[in-house]
């Protein structure tokens, strides 16, 4: 998994007083979990721009002025509610030999037959939860429509996880073909959330 580096400072005083006058410099208050204590530390809002502004995955580098590093995900952010300014990050540091938790992007592969005879593919996740030790986590996981008809479903269990297991039911759909909603025959079976695609769109 591709890996993004945030310079930050370290901090001792963890203070409303002391937070609010480093929001007010365009830094970001940030604590480092999982590790024998937490870390409190700060960076500059401009560099989560790469981290938070993506549908991708990544595992972060910590890079402290003292020259101490860490591995890490992103485990909770916080924003303004009326900016949208980032207001606080933690994050979890990563072990080699320790199982974590992560949000992994769904690519959707191939060209289903429903699809070009008319159907919409539906997508009713765009992210899996994954567990894994670090070396394992995936950048993306495939999942191939290809053998979808009108009316099929893909489920989790058809998926590919080696090195990882899914935090997920067995019956978890992550796309499926519907028929088209221009059938008042089948508007009454739109039942299932999701995103729609048409066959134009796919």
């Amino acid at each position: 998994m591709k890996s993004i580096t945030i310079n930050g400072s370290q901090r001792e005083s963890v203070g409303k007083k002391v937070t609010k006058a480093l929001r007010n410099a365009g830094q970001v208050p940030c604590v480092l979990y999982g590790g024998d204590k937490p870390v409190h530390f700060s960076a500059a809002e401009l560099a989560f721009s790469k981290l938070v502004y993506t549908p991708n995955a990544h595992t972060v580098v910590i890079a402290l002025e003292n020259g101490t590093t860490y591995n890490a995900i992103l485990q909770d952010i916080q924003f303004h509610p009326v900016t949208d300014r980032i207001l606080h990050v933690d994050f979890y540091q990563l072990f080699d030999d320790k199982e974590v938790t992560m949000n992994i992007p769904v690519h959707v592969i191939g060209t289903s037959k429903g699809v070009l005879n008319g159907g919409v593919l539906r997508k009713n996740l765009r992210k899996l939860k994954v567990k894994a030790v670090p070396a394992n986590l995936p950048d993306f996981i495939e999942a191939d429509i290809t053998p979808l008809k009108i009316g099929s479903k893909l489920y989790i269990t058809a998926l590919e996880n080696e090195g990882f297991k899914f935090l997920h039911p067995d019956n978890t759909v992550v796309c499926q073909v519907r028929r088209s909603r221009n059938s008042v025959e089948d508007e009454a079976e739109d039942e299932d959330g999701g995103e729609e695609e048409t066959a134009a769109e796919a």
